[in-house]
């Protein structure tokens, strides 16, 4: 009995065991947040008052809310908006109403109702406004949904009637943002839809009468607002745009000033009657003169805005363009009864010429009250009322109306020239800067007078240096009429250059185009240029003299379009030409100078120019990477030699062909990246113990390094990038990245290390597959499309078997051929102050500083503001990075900048004076983007800045000579 029974509980116990799995289910846990709306609900409900409500409110408006949890928060927000009889209190809760709506991934259609029946009961002029601004929010949310946009356009126009002018201005908004452009607004049709959009503008215009002027410039601009849109504006509306020119106040005149020149563009050929007479001009015109008048507004914005309007109306006739340019009435603009007309009146009156008086009957310039004029006496002269105007604002934007005008029509460009020349004497530098500049871009359709020359050339003397520089910049591109303006051109500039030595460069290159430009004006003053004579020899000049080297870059620029100047040359100027162009080939062309009596002349040419064509450096190019995709294996007997040849053949190209410097240079450092990597991954490297070859594996590691310095180079320094490129350079970072890993291992410097570096690395793989999502196709046999392929064992798998697979796998892995996009540009500085040539050292007490000027060209730098550093490098090793200002840099051109800043250096005191380098970085850093969230107040903390990483010298380093003096006691 006994033994039965424990037969029947052991029986019973095995079956509780294998049940008891399936019937007790293992608890999970579920981690979650806070409910947001139900912690704005308690800080609600603890407001004693309305000041800890509207407390609360604002610390909510500065907290991130997500997606999920908005609707809930909306309706913790209504509630309290029902319960609430304070105004303020209700004014921020609407508020925050529209910045949920605008939370990524909510819809806000379940909120239009509430909003709308809040809108229905509000007595509040301010909730109402804010609440028609919600609304208006939440349709600019819903695009698509026409019944919403439907109903909000008829609350706007139901509110439109309402005393407050901030709530007619809110229903203006409304209409001009929501107003339907193209799909009707109900289902009766096309005929009752073009009905809906002709009262959308009528509404409107109803109000530009308004007696709120801020009400009436809410109506222009909602009007403005559909023409953005895409509505055309009817042409009725253009004599009540004309009649608000004249309003009183300025926000009201500026909107029509945009308005009239909207409808200008709109019907520029559209017929219009001149007010008091029969006579008819076209409506660009007339707009043009009525805009013009408004250069003389009372207010200094509203002048400035006609100003800049005047230079986008191109299609004015050249009548009107001229009558700005004179205060007087031309002739042109004045519509004079005839001769017939006149004689008709004489006989009608039964008066006639008494023949007693001298001329009684000659027609007189004075015109009578019955003259017409077809432009406003008030716009007579507008540019020269704008150009004279106490604002600078106003004087510069006059200056690039001109701009733009001038160089639509060069017969305006030629009429304009005096006044713009005029301008460079403006007290304010912008202006004359800006005027220079606008100068300069029509000096294609003008030629310098010699007395408009004299004018130019007087701003050399100015102490600003952009305005020296922008001179040099134009007269660049002037045309002068007579040799007397080259000679003239030539003196100036050399007194500036000997007042201004820091100008070299600038004025070297302003006489090479001055000399390219006029070779038949340079021919005449050659013997006197450089001083030569028939019969006498005269004495060699000193190279050394920036002034002699300046007029021979004018000789020998202009030489290159003459050939017989070169029979006007001494033989010391043969020396001095080869001399110049190795040293300065940037500023001397090549020249085939024929040798003179004697056998003593000689042929220079350039050795360059036969070089070949771009098109066949490209095609080399392309060969040269053709071969290389030939590569399958890194360890392919002769691989390397392959690559070394080609690295050596692109190098060579870069220098040769600058417009393919940047491609070429990308090319051979991809190239030295797989060469380094095919020597790291060396067969003896990896069948030895790490103690028999610690020579080799110190020399991968380092290959490892410079596989991973070169690849930053090569995703930040080269501009013009693919995706695909970017992508090929991250791969080969990936591959730099498992040999660092492998090594490691190898090394065994601890387990902790390498189960941190092993989940980075993982980190990076699979980051390199969210980024670069499109191009994993072209990756599939690549090293990281293996490991990609075992992205699920690696996850799991141990560190020791995952540094066996990345080994194996790198070690088998081919070459990935480059592809190259149509512009890649290399990032380059090249720093012209200081040179570096001074022996006399700079000289300052140890303690104190002194100032150092940098001066560099920046090209193809994107964003140098944030990414450019200065470096000053110390004897004994210290090295200081310095970021300029913002304001230090200027783009003289495109993809173009410059760098002129100052350095501050000190340090303690040296026995004798010692070099300091100086040199230019590129910084660069991975995009981080904060969170976005729903709040845009002005509360809410700006996103932090991204951080550097490291930076990339770009720039040959200069050495400066200085001394620490100790101090005196």
């Amino acid at each position: 009995m006994a033994a039965h029974l424990k037969k029947r509980v052991y029986e019973e116990f095995s079956k509780v065991v294998q049940v008891a799995p399936e019937e007790v289910p293992v608890k999970k846990l579920r981690l979650s947040k806070p409910s947001k709306s139900a912690a704005l609900h308690i800080d609600l409900c603890k407001a004693t008052c309305s000041t800890d409500a509207l407390q609360y409110l604002l610390q909510f408006a500065r907290k991130a809310v997500e997606v999920e949890s908005v609707e809930g928060v909306i309706r913790i927000l209504l509630e309290h908006y029902y319960k609430e009889t304070d105004n303020s209190v209700r004014l921020k809760i609407v508020s925050l109403l529209g910045l949920l709506s605008k939370t990524q991934g909510f819809s806000p259609d379940c909120i239009v109702d509430d909003a709308i029946n809040a809108l229905a009961t509000e007595k509040s002029h301010q909730v109402l406004a804010q609440l028609l601004d919600t609304l208006l929010v939440i349709g600019s949310q819903l695009p698509d949904n026409l019944s919403v946009r439907q109903r909000l356009i008829e609350m706007a126009c139901k509110h439109l009637a309402d005393t407050y002018f901030g709530v007619r201005n809110k229903c203006l908004e409304v209409l001009g943002r929501l107003g339907t452009v193209d799909s009707p607004l109900s289902r009766d049709g096309e005929g009752h839809a073009s009905l809906r959009l002709r009262d959308v503008q009528s509404v409107i215009s109803d109000y530009f009468g308004d007696q709120e002027p801020r009400v009436r410039t809410a109506a222009i601009k909602a009007m403005l607002q559909l023409h953005e849109r895409g509505m055309k504006i009817n042409q009725i509306i253009y004599d009540q745009a004309c009649r608000l020119l004249s309003d009183d106040y300025e926000q009201v005149r500026s909107a029509a000033v945009q308005m009239v020149w909207v409808l200008s563009q709109l019907y520029p050929e559209s017929i219009v009657p001149i007010p008091s007479s029969n006579e008819e001009i076209r409506l660009v015109d007339d707009s043009f003169g009525k805009i013009s008048h408004m250069v003389s507004d009372g207010s200094w914005m509203v002048r400035v805005q006609a100003a800049k309007t005047l230079g986008s109306m191109l299609q004015v006739s050249h009548y009107f363009l001229e009558q700005t340019l004179d205060k007087k009435l031309m002739s042109d603009l004045r519509r004079k009864r005839t001769a017939h007309e006149r004689a008709k009146e004489l006989y009608a009156s039964g008066e006639f010429s008494s023949g007693r008086k001298w001329a009684d009957d000659a027609p007189k310039e004075r015109l009578d009250t019955n003259a017409v004029n077809l432009i406003a006496s008030g716009a007579c002269g507008a540019f020269v009322h704008g150009l004279e105007d106490e604002m600078f604002e106003v004087r510069i934007a006059a200056v690039e109306a001109l701009s733009l005008l001038a160089q639509s029509s060069p017969g305006f460009a030629e009429k304009c020239l005096d006044f713009l020349v005029d301008m460079f004497n403006d007290e304010i530098e912008e202006v004359r800067l800006q005027s220079i500049h606008v100068l300069r871009e029509i000096s294609t359709n003008i030629i310098l007078r010699e007395d408009q020359l004299d004018t130019v050339l007087a701003v050399l003397e100015d102490s600003s240096r952009d305005i020296r520089e922008a001179l040099h910049e134009l007269l660049c591109y002037t045309n002068v009429s007579t040799k007397e303006c080259v000679q003239l051109a030539l003196l100036e500039l050399l007194k500036n250059l000997n007042k201004y030595p820091t100008d070299r460069n600038s004025v070297w290159k302003c006489l090479k185009f001055l000399g390219s430009r006029h070779p038949t004006l340079v021919l005449p003053l050659v013997p006197e240029l450089l001083s030569t004579h028939p019969y006498f020899d005269t004495p060699e000049p000193d190279m050394d003299d920036p002034a002699y080297i300046a007029v021979l870059v004018l000789v020998f620029n202009a030489a290159k379009s003459c050939p017989t100047m070169s029979s006007l040359f001494s033989d010391h100027t043969f020396r001095h030409y080869a001399y110049l162009r190795d040293s300065l080939s940037h500023l001397v062309p090549a020249l085939r100078l024929a040798g003179r009596g004697g056998g003593r002349g000689v042929e220079l040419a350039d050795s360059a120019a036969g070089s070949g064509s771009v098109e066949s450096a490209q095609v080399f190019l392309q060969d040269s990477l053709n071969r290389i995709n030939t590569i399958h294996s890194l360890e392919a007997p002769g691989s390397q030699d392959l690559l070394d040849f080609t690295i050596r053949d692109l190098q060579r190209l870069g220098e040769l062909q600058t417009e393919l410097a940047g491609a070429a240079d990308f090319c051979a450092t991809y190239l030295r990246c797989q060469l380094l990597l095919m020597k790291a991954l060396q067969e003896k490297l990896w069948n030895m113990a790490v103690p028999l070859c610690l020579k080799q594996n110190a020399m991968a590691t380092a290959a490892a390094r410079q596989i991973l310095e070169e690849t930053y180079k090569l995703e930040f320094v080269y501009s013009g990038l693919e995706s695909r490129q970017v992508a090929t350079v991250h791969h080969v970072r990936l591959q730099a990245r498992a040999l660092q890993l492998v090594l490691t291992a190898r090394a065994r410097k601890g387990l902790e290390p390498l189960i941190t570096s092993c989940d980075k690395f993982l980190q990076e793989v699979d980051s390199f597959q969210r980024l670069f999502l499109t191009e994993l196709p072209h990756f599939q046999e690549s090293f990281v499309g293996k490991l990609l392929e075992l992205m699920p064992r690696l996850s799991s798998c141990k560190t020791v078997e995952l540094i066996k697979i990345l080994q194996s796998t790198l070690r088998q892995s081919s070459m990935l051929p480059l592809t190259l996009p149509q512009q890649l540009h290399r990032a380059t500085a090249t720093i012209i102050e200081p040179t570096g040539e001074s022996d006399n050292p700079l000289k300052f007490t140890t303690g104190l500083v002194v100032a150092l000027d940098i001066d560099a060209t920046l090209e193809h730098v994107q964003d140098p503001q944030t990414r450019v550093k200065v470096q000053v490098l110390y004897p004994d090793g210290q090295a200081h990075v310095i970021t300029p200002k913002p304001g230090d840099f200027r783009k003289p051109g495109p993809d173009r900048h410059r760098l002129i800043t100052q350095v501050y250096l000190s340090h303690s005191a040296w026995t004798d004076p010692g070099h300091v380098e100086v040199s230019l970085l590129l910084a660069y850093s991975s995009s981080t983007s904060s969170k976005p969230g729903w709040a845009d107040s002005t509360d809410s903390l700006p996103p932090p800045e991204a951080a550097i990483e490291g930076t990339i010298p770009f720039s040959k380093s200069v050495k400066v000579l200085i001394m620490p003096k100790p101090a005196r006691r």
